[in-house]
């Protein structure tokens, strides 16, 4: 016999396993395809993105708003990149640019002057004060140039970094659940470790819950460390309860979780969980704010952002490490946590395969 054909035959073994698996070429080869297809289509010939920015709205402010929404009609007749002005007034506008809601805060005062209120370290507020700053001195002809004043935001509180790292908080927690959970069931179903489970007189339920009850034990350190790091290294201000940011972190958490045993309740192969996980976390990747505030999509996909767990989790992280909010400020945050963790996990309980 020829050395080579145990080689052969255990080659050839596997790839018959794995083409005899119609979830595995769907999630190896389908859904990359389709993926790749679906945002190709989405960013093809796509313009740049639209400047985003608060514009205090007070006596001097009319001048101002007329020049930068005529722009704003212009460009989008060109299908050039618009703006996108939220007009508050100056304790709203400042909140916003505080809690990393805004790049930028556009401030009308007299005379003609504007000051611009900015972080120089957020990847995208530079960009904006240059966008308005050249739409303003244009429409002034460059004869009379606008008066400008700088303002740097650098207060704790207020940076990027500080954005940032609640963003990472929520990122790290979606993550455990989802992978944590969902990943565990299908090694535990391949392995035929779940086949042993089934022989015993335990309730899946008390079964599925031990892994939520594991999962909050792990969270623990991932939650304290990145804390920790904020704080002592970049001077993150917590202004808000310690025991309120575990509350909304453990419910995410639980939310995440939740999904994860929904997705893994029958997946019989990592492939297919993999391709899962993917599905379930890319729009949260893309649309719910971890890097960047989630108001610069287009009013209408707000509907949908905002009923994203991930955004939910981030929105109520942020307003209490940053803003110092209360429970019942962050409660409606809360009861949509809420919701997706009970609903994916009676959905699971009802649904999962031990084999």
């Amino acid at each position: 016999m020829s050395r080579s054909h145990p080689l052969r035959e255990l080659y050839f073994t596997r790839l018959r396993e794995f083409y005899r698996q119609p979830a595995r070429i769907f999630w190896v080869y389908g859904f990359p395809t389709v993926l790749a297809v679906c945002l190709g289509l989405a960013f093809k010939n796509r313009p740049p993105e639209a400047t985003l920015f608060d514009l205090i709205e007070n006596p001097s402010s009319s001048t101002i708003k007329q020049t930068l929404t005529k722009y704003d009609l212009e460009a989008r007749a060109k299908n050039l990149p618009g703006l996108i002005i939220k007009t508050n007034d100056h304790d709203e506008s400042m909140k916003r640019l505080y809690s990393g809601k805004t790049p930028l805060v556009v401030e009308p005062g007299t005379g003609g002057q504007v000051t611009y209120h900015f972080d120089p370290t957020r990847p995208e507020a530079s960009v904006a004060k240059a966008a308005v700053d050249n739409i303003l001195q244009e429409g002034s002809g460059r004869k009379n140039p606008v008066a400008t004043n700088d303002v740097t935001v650098t207060e704790p509180g207020a940076r990027y970094i500080d954005f940032l790292i609640p963003g990472l908080i929520g990122l790290n927690t979606m993550g455990g659940g989802l992978w944590g959970i969902g990943f565990l069931l299908v090694n535990f179903r391949m392995s035929k470790l779940l086949k042993c489970f089934v022989a015993t007189p335990m309730p899946r339920r008390d079964f599925l819950l031990s892994l939520l009850g594991a999962r909050l034990t792990f969270l623990i350190p991932d939650v304290t460390v990145l804390l920790l790091l904020g704080v002592y290294y970049f001077g993150m201000p917590v202004r808000g309860s310690l025991w309120l940011i575990a509350l909304v972190d453990v419910m995410g958490a639980l939310a995440f979780a939740g999904i994860g045993l929904l997705v893994g309740s029958r997946a019989q192969s990592t492939e297919t969980v993999s391709g899962l996980m993917n599905l379930v976390m890319l729009p949260m990747w893309l649309f719910s704010g971890v890097f960047f505030s989630s108001d610069r999509f287009p009013n209408s996909a707000q509907y949908f952002i905002q009923a994203l767990p991930l955004t939910q989790l981030l929105n109520a992280l942020r307003a209490v490490i940053l803003e110092g909010a209360t429970f019942i400020q962050v409660a409606p945050a809360l009861l949509i946590l809420t919701l997706w963790a009970v609903v994916t996990f009676v959905l699971a309980l009802r649904i999962f395969r031990w084999y």
